[in-house]
């Protein structure tokens, strides 16, 4: 006679975990490519997911390590060393979920800072990501020291202790669920009124919103998670919390996956030109969003081009008599050394002529002052000469600030003549 199957539900955690565990890594990967190789701009969001990946593995590999000891079985098919080892794990399992969870949250409000312009849509990000970490971090600590000693978690058949009411850790878990489903659904709704405030067509910022907001689909696995809270007082411990563990995964390779795919726009584009499924041309100056930045650097905003239209200019910081100083150094190319440079344009004239006018000094009528005594004609002569002295000081100051703003090292002014010459 056949022996009767153990029921287990084991098989389902392992494949869930080994899933989604290698969908993150897989994501994690590819965002670390595009921010190091492709932008060159890994920032604190790419840290915080680096440091969710690694809670989500150890978290992998302790449910995974608890499904050989026995979680996903009844009670009474294991022996006491196997549960208590597979508690042991689901004890770990609790840590290493917090750990992954602040991180994942953190790095997803960090990554919508990059782009948030607005005051208040930056207080929003904080305030979110204020009420993920505290919540978590308070359902850390309590499932931390629950029981005292700690170990009697799983260790109860060799030594005495105490746990707080489980209905605490419940209720604990139902305040968590609700504060990580407004921080996420904030995350998913945010991205839409901070694109809506950038330079960009109005096709580029349709197709960025749910870009943005796929970091908080997390909350999916959230909300189909609560049903199965209550089942945390169940006697066959390891048997009912299958369903728990089972979502806590999806929620962890998702936030990490998603929030993943999300930084990865500059490859998507790359992949989809190669494959011409897109005209769009690869631009190296992307901003960490894969955005073409209008402003990317001095040479972007003054490209060079070749023969006598070459902006070749180091402006002094000293005018003499009302016009700038040309200097000419030594560039280090054969045949423009000694080569005399052509003249830059008087930008400066403009700005200075309109200013003059602005600020010309209104002489009174000789009718206006025939009436006036000694003392008012004294004012009236102060007055003219705080003017002019105003008037002297604004024509410095818009001078300084124009040379201060074209000023152009050396070394920018030989890389910009090189590139002329080759061209």
């Amino acid at each position: 006679m056949a022996a009767t199957p153990v029921p287990t539900r084991g098989p389902e955690l392992l494949a869930v975990d080994i899933a989604f565990l290698c969908t993150a890594i897989i994501a994690y990967s590819l965002r670390c490519y595009v921010r190091i190789r492709m932008v060159k701009a890994f920032g604190k969001d790419d840290y915080l997911m680096g440091a969710a990946t690694i809670g989500l593995i150890a978290y992998a590999t302790s449910s995974i390590i608890g499904v050989h000891y026995g979680t996903g079985r009844h009670r009474e098919d294991l022996s006491v060393e196997g549960y208590e080892k597979a508690r042991h794990c689901w004890w770990f399992c609790y840590l290493f979920y917090c750990c992954s969870m602040i991180s994942s949250k953190l790095s997803i409000g960090y990554f919508l800072l990059r782009i948030a312009v607005r005051k208040v849509h930056v207080w929003i990000i904080y305030l979110a990501m204020l009420i993920s970490v505290v919540s978590c971090a308070a359902f850390f600590f309590v499932t931390l020291f629950q029981c005292n000693p700690i170990s009697y978690f799983w260790n109860t058949s060799t030594q005495e202790g105490t746990c707080v009411n489980i209905e605490i850790v419940i209720a604990l878990g139902y305040l968590y669920s609700v504060f990580s489903i407004i921080s996420d659904f904030t995350f998913a709704i945010l991205p839409a009124f901070i694109v809506m405030t950038l330079q960009l067509k109005l096709r580029t910022k349709i197709a960025l919103i749910p870009l943005l907001a796929m970091g908080c689909i997390a909350s999916a696995a959230v909300v189909a998670r609560v049903p199965y809270m209550h089942q945390f007082r169940s006697h066959d411990f390891l048997w009912e919390t299958t369903d728990i563990a089972i979502w806590s995964t999806v929620e962890q390779g998702l936030a990490v996956t998603a929030g993943s795919l999300a930084a990865i726009r500059p490859l998507l584009n790359l992949v989809l030109t190669r494959l011409g499924l897109s005209s769009q041309p690869t631009n190296p100056g992307l901003t960490p969003y894969g955005l073409r930045s209008s402003t990317h650097g001095f040479a972007s905003r003054r490209r060079p081009s070749a023969g006598n239209d070459l902006d070749m200019y180091k402006l002094s910081g000293e005018a003499e008599s009302g016009t700038v100083k040309v200097v000419n150094s030594n560039l280090g190319i054969p045949g423009l050394d000694d080569k005399e440079l052509p003249k830059s344009p008087n930008w400066y004239t403009a700005s200075f002529q309109k200013m003059k006018r602005s600020s010309r000094l209104v002489t009174p009528s000789k009718k206006e002052t025939d009436g006036d005594n000694d003392s008012e004609k004294s004012l009236r002569v102060k007055q003219n000469d705080f003017s002019a002295t105003q008037s002297y000081s604004d024509e410095r100051s818009m001078q300084i600030m124009v040379e201060r703003s074209f000023f152009v090292t050396d070394a920018e002014r030989k890389s910009y003549v090189e590139q002329g010459v080759k061209s």
